[in-house]
């Protein structure tokens, strides 16, 4: 599992960062890619990676805001043109789909894959046997959400020495075996899965904020998090401006991860009123709460390894 951040800039593309894109690689687990949000040129961006648009299963969107969404019509399109032939779905707010719809009716493009928009309220907006995704309402000046990406635990691994000590040879019975089902053998004998599985392998948590002010649904979504992506608009000393424009300083972020117990914070969405020079001191602002906290920059990729 790895985070990928394809924009990290706020309000307008800059010299040194794009606007928001943030790809949530999830190859060894699904053989997919998940993307929150997509802002202008998010297409440009993944050009100069190893990210294959027919990868992308799911897109997230977090609020519809211009920086936010710019890059989706374009980003849609091109999929079909690059072997993209399988399901990919949408979520975000309400207004999400007749955007879409429009941007796609109007430049008359036709997608040559099935296109599901799921509009969001809060609560778990997608659960299969190995992931669920959890959005929360934060405080921006139109609908915003944040998700928390949940892996779930995974059985531990099998105990090869074991088996073979008690006469189980290789074969389908080991699937079973993994999936925690009981077995019984040729000879007659009932097995309990469990005793030839190692712990269980805790899963990760990677939570993703929209633009927001710091609020209890933050902290929420970032509980015990692996990481926790934040925006970062603003340096500290800049909370009465952050607050007007309903986002965050550098410290409002660092208290959010804080507060959480998170294990990793990374600050996002970065003004461009600063510059390369200034990216360490902001970086050293949410130290003073959060000691592990990392900055983003286009093209920057965290690796989320297995607990253990």
């Amino acid at each position: 599992m790895d985070v990928f951040f394809l924009g990290t800039g706020a309000g307008m593309p800059a010299k040194l960062r794009n606007v928001t894109s943030i790809a949530l690689k999830l190859l060894e687990e699904r053989g997919a890619i998940w993307l929150f949000d997509c802002g202008e040129a998010t297409q440009h961006q993944i050009l100069h990676t190893s990210i294959k648009p027919r990868r992308i299963e799911k897109i997230f969107i977090t609020h519809l805001h211009g920086d936010h969404i710019y890059g989706l019509p374009g980003l849609l399109s091109s999929r079909s043109f690059q072997g993209g032939n399988s399901e990919l779905t949408l979520y975000g707010p309400k207004g999400l789909k007749e955007y879409v719809d429009i941007s796609l009716s109007v430049s008359q493009t036709y997608l040559k894959y099935p296109l599901h928009i799921i509009e969001i309220e809060e609560g778990i907006i997608f659960e299969d046997e190995a992931f669920a995704v959890e959005a929360l309402l934060l405080q921006h000046g139109i609908p915003s959400y944040g998700y928390r990406i949940i892996e779930k635990d995974r059985p531990g691994t099998l105990l090869a020495d074991k088996l073979m000590e008690a006469g189980i040879k290789p074969g389908p019975i080991y699937k079973q075996i993994k999936n925690g089902e009981p077995i019984q053998l040729e000879d007659g004998r009932v097995i309990e899965s469990n005793v030839f599985l190692g712990p269980t392998q805790k899963g990760r948590v990677v939570t993703v904020l929209g633009d927001s002010r710091k609020c209890k649904a933050a902290i929420q979504l970032a509980r015990n998090a692996d990481l926790v992506i934040h925006e970062a608009t603003f340096a500290a000393g800049e909370e009465s401006l952050a607050y007007e424009y309903f986002h965050s300083t550098t410290v409002q972020a660092a208290a959010v991860a804080m507060e959480a117990d998170a294990e990793k914070l990374c600050l996002t969405h970065i003004s461009s009123r600063y510059d390369r020079t200034d990216w360490g001191r902001l970086v050293q602002e949410a130290q003073t709460l959060f000691k592990n906290t990392v900055i983003a920059e286009d093209f920057k990729e965290i690796h989320i390894p297995l607990k253990k």
